[in-house]
């Protein structure tokens, strides 16, 4: 952005807000932000930034210098953006990742992670899954796995499976919650041993259209797949479940939605409501537009 842009935002009272991550230029964030802010009367701008793995540093630096108040972090960053920031929230602090950077006047940076909120709401408010008592196979232990881990612990599954390609790392994130669950892993390409009521693409397969590799029973009607990577088309993941018969297959484009909301709350003090913003964005997939 140039300075004659800076300054036009600067008089206008506009915050300045982003999403970094690689890859970005997906990302709906900026859409969903500027819809909030109209919503609720708040003028922002928000932009997406590419960031690579290992410079988020640099970047928190240079926005902060541009008067930026805040970031969206999202693939590969998250575990970064928590060892970079100063303080951290509970939520941040119990999954070890942060999705949610934002800066004091003091000058500490304080991350958050919204993920799980944003997740457990979509899954049972807009989808109707109640977690209690459901068993729970996550797929992936990166940045994205840690943050919704705590949250779907919070619901009393009655159990809940990691796995992952590389078993090392469920055995670190095993290791991880140890003190707070009994998080049993799981073999990559396998299924547990009792089968599960829900599992969670938290892997960036769908972003490469990869999928998991299981196999799936020719029954499995209660099953419920929810893919956290979203697109304008089903995902890889939600196209692998139907193709498998399952019938309540989700993406996480409410999951987005619900976690910037969270987010939005963190930075304004104020919550947008969420119902309107997610039919926008899917009716824009089907040809209809965001107001």
């Amino acid at each position: 952005m140039n300075n004659s842009s800076e300054a036009r935002e600067a008089v206008a009272g506009r915050r300045k807000f982003c999403v970094v991550g690689q890859p970005i230029s997906h990302s709906k964030s900026p859409q969903i932000h500027q819809a909030f802010g109209e919503q609720l009367g708040i003028p922002l701008s928000y932009e997406r930034l590419e960031v690579a793995a290992g410079n988020l540093r640099e970047a928190i630096k240079t926005f902060r210098a541009r008067n930026g108040r805040g970031l969206n972090v999202t693939i590969p960053l998250k575990e970064e953006a928590f060892a970079l920031a100063d303080e951290k929230t509970a939520r941040a602090g119990a999954a070890g990742a942060a999705n949610t950077l934002w800066f004091t006047d003091d000058g500490r940076t304080v991350a958050d992670n919204t993920d799980g909120a944003g997740l457990v709401r979509d899954l049972e408010v807009n989808h109707g899954f109640l977690l209690s008592s459901k068993r729970v196979l996550v797929l992936g232990a990166g940045g994205a796995a840690r943050g919704v881990i705590p949250a779907l612990l919070e619901r009393n599954p009655l159990g809940l499976w990691v796995s992952n390609r590389t078993m090392s790392r469920a055995k670190e994130l095993q290791d991880f919650f140890a003190a707070q669950s009994a998080l049993q892993v799981c073999p990559w390409g396998q299924l547990p041993e009792i089968f599960p009521d829900l599992i969670v693409n938290a892997t960036s397969l769908s972003l490469s259209g990869g999928v998991p590799g299981l196999c799936l029973p020719t029954d499995c009607d209660a099953l419920t797949c929810y893919d956290m990577a979203y697109a304008d088309v089903d995902t890889a993941f939600v196209s692998w479940a139907k193709s498998a018969g399952v019938v309540r297959a989700f993406d996480g484009l409410g999951m987005l939605v619900e976690q910037a909301a969270e987010a939005f709350y963190q930075w304004h003090g104020r919550r947008p409501e969420t119902q309107t913003i997610i039919a926008a964005l899917r009716s824009e997939r089907h040809g209809g537009a965001l107001q």
